[in-house]
């Protein structure tokens, strides 16, 4: 695909395709949380931007005995999580893509009930572990919808720092009637909303061995964002002048390489964008993980980074959740958000903390860019005097060229749209105000602005 038509893929034309319905769900669904909030108590209202956001982790010792352990522990200490401490089963997986089959033995910690204060549309989960050889995870939500059923538990991923033991891939299972989900997210169907939602962690190491996952986070956002084609530019919101030192790496250099992980170039703006805010906190492959990389191919880092967020099933490198687990695996907080507005991006920012967004637009609406596209990952790493956008963006034709200045109006808007119309009559779809929050686990997240929309 040209740069000047849809290039750099966050996800693969199913999940665009599947943004059409989303937009007739929203709306269906909107209609639903307002009969169902005139029924139950009042609402916390909705952010300015008219977007409701449930930003919820369960990271602590005392989070995880809140949960059902079924042989895990939790582990004393900070930021320490749960392992494996007896099998309660096991499992002969039969992997689709390796063309192996082994036996695990596993276990399970499944979190509390978590009740969401208005309808919601969506869930995203994400979660930070470590998975040393032999061992994976798999995430599953289970939401209660409006009328009281539950859809049962949904599979949303199986996932390991590397590729070696498993293929990494997303599962999508219908919960038809009430939704579906694509790749890494849960969608309500039109007329349905989200009123409580759990988490299950299931834990797997080779039958016969020690070694054990550790899941130190398990989080997600349910979100309700109104169906909008524009959203109007906010005034500069206190990190004016701002301008973090992180590193530039193109994604079109790399064009070409590894077809098997995606063929570089347009395919791979998550790892690029996640590589490089990994990279500013001093985090990243070691010179030792590195060897398999041509040694030809410059900035072989980004090469890592998307073999080791690949999605065999989804066949891309931009699973929201699998981005998340790549920057944890190097001892980072990973968080996958829905932010409100600018407000919150520029919270983040004036604390010192780069931020990944997605967004997508036509050719035109971005001056300066040069390109359009049908999904991307871009990092925000500070705003000019007068609040535009200072970005790394990884579609550049060389890493001098990755730094940008863009018109605060213009980003913001095609940031936090959810669609628009193309000249051509076509529609396009935005992804809300999605965004990757990364940082040491050392770096405390700014208050959020609005405690009745925790965004992080």
């Amino acid at each position: 695909m040209s740069a000047r038509t849809a290039m750099s893929p966050l996800h693969r034309p199913g999940r665009l395709a599947r943004a059409a319905a989303a937009l007739v769900l929203s709306i269906g669904a909107l209609a639903a949380g307002a009969a169902h909030a005139a029924s139950a108590s009042p609402a916390p209202s909705a952010s300015p931007s008219g977007s409701r956001v449930d930003f919820h982790k369960w990271t602590t010792q005392a989070d995880f005995a809140a949960g059902t352990a079924d042989g895990v522990e939790q582990l004393a200490g900070d930021r320490m999580g749960i392992d494996v401490s007896a099998a309660v089963g096991t499992l002969k997986y039969k992997d689709a893509y390796l063309h192996t089959t082994k036996t695990y033995d596993y276990a399970t910690w499944t979190s509390p009930v978590h009740a969401v204060a208005f309808g919601a549309t969506e869930i995203v989960p994400s979660w930070n572990a470590q998975t040393p050889a032999g061992t994976w995870l798999k995430v599953e939500v289970n939401a209660t919808m409006e009328d009281g059923v539950r859809t049962g538990w949904l599979d949303m991923g199986h996932w390991a720092a590397l590729d070696t033991d498993i293929a990494r891939t997303s599962v999508s299972p219908s919960a038809a009637p009430y939704g579906q989900v694509d790749t890494d997210t849960f969608n309500a169907s039109a007329g349905h909303t989200v009123q409580a939602y759990q988490l299950r962690a299931t834990l797997y190491r080779l039958t016969g061995t020690t070694a054990t996952p550790r899941l130190w986070q398990l989080a997600a956002f349910a979100s309700l964002v109104p169906a909008r084609t524009s959203v109007p530019a906010s005034p500069p919101g206190g990190a004016e002048g701002v301008e973090l030192a992180v590193p530039r790496y193109s994604q079109q250099i790399h064009a070409g390489e590894y077809k098997k992980y995606g063929g570089g170039g347009d395919a791979w703006c998550s790892p690029t964008s996640n590589e490089m805010i990994d990279e500013f906190w001093g985090a990243g492959p070691t010179a030792a993980d590195l060897t398999w990389v041509d040694p030809t191919f410059a900035d072989p880092s980004v090469d890592y980074a998307a073999r080791e967020t690949y999605d065999y099933r989804y066949q891309g490198t931009g699973n929201w959740p699998f981005n998340a687990g790549y920057a944890a695996h190097f001892g980072l907080d990973a968080e996958i958000v829905q932010l409100p507005s600018a407000d919150d991006l520029e919270q983040l920012v004036a604390a010192g903390i780069p931020v990944a967004i997605s967004v997508a637009f036509d050719n035109g609406e971005l001056t300066g860019s040069g390109y359009g596209t049908a999904g991307h990952l871009m990092v925000v790493i500070g705003f000019t005097a007068n609040g535009d956008f200072i970005v790394d963006d990884p579609f550049s034709a060389s890493d001098a060229q990755v730094r940008h200045v863009y018109a605060r109006a213009q980003l913001e808007n095609i940031w936090l749209r959810t669609y628009w119309t193309r000249a051509d009559g076509s529609t396009g779809y935005g992804s809300g105000g999605v965004a990757y929050v990364i940082t040491p686990h050392d770096k405390a997240l700014p208050p959020v602005l609005d405690p009745a929309n925790p965004t992080w």
